[in-house]
């Protein structure tokens, strides 16, 4: 049976025995609070349960590296539409040691792009056309760093109002310890 299979029959189960009734929520969070935080597999069960969130408490947006790369991108209209939308009040940037996009090589990523069947024409349009791949797909070399200038973005993109705490933190996905890099209460 494939993987997408086994999904459906899981969840056709999940719906019959209504299992999702003890997720049950609205769609604004409890806490007040978005958490951008990396797409790492640890962090999925972890981060949450490190923070003291349940289902409802908090919007949490996933992303390569918990790294806003564009201030007009996806991530910052998540974080906005959280705050301006569903009522969310404070923002925590967490990164994590051994994130794997810390000291990426995009010419490493590119090269497998190639491999798996993009073409090198198309690669070659792309970076034609004006946008930087190596720039767009480079990593970070220090994860507070990283952190630090996130939550920089964050705090000054034209669009947030002024008084919202943007906190960053580092976890350990090994023990769910918490770093506190940025307070967002005094670092405003």
């Amino acid at each position: 049976m494939k993987l997408l299979e086994r999904i459906l029959e899981h969840n056709h189960r999940f719906v019959e025995d209504r299992e999702f009734e003890k997720y049950e929520t609205t769609k604004y969070p409890d806490k007040k609070l978005v958490v951008l935080s990396c797409m790492d597999t640890r962090l999925t069960e972890l981060l949450p349960r490190a923070m003291g969130l349940r289902n409802g408490d908090a919007k949490i947006i996933k992303d390569a590296g918990a790294t806003v790369v564009h201030p007009f991108g996806s991530v910052m209209r998540s974080i906005l539409v959280a705050i301006y939308e569903l009522g969310a009040e404070e923002v925590c940037v967490i990164g994590h040691h051994g994130c794997g996009m810390g000291n990426i090589d995009p010419s490493r990523t590119l090269d497998n792009m190639v491999s798996r069947g993009v073409s090198a024409t198309t690669i070659q349009t792309i970076q034609r056309s004006g946008i930087d791949l190596h720039a767009w797909l480079r990593g970070f070399d220090c994860v507070e760093d990283s952190v630090r200038h996130s939550v920089d973005v964050i705090k000054n993109h034209p669009l947030l109002i002024s008084g919202i705490p943007v906190h960053g933190l580092v976890i350990d996905p090994e023990t769910g310890k918490l770093d506190l890099i940025v307070n967002g209460y005094t670092d405003q």
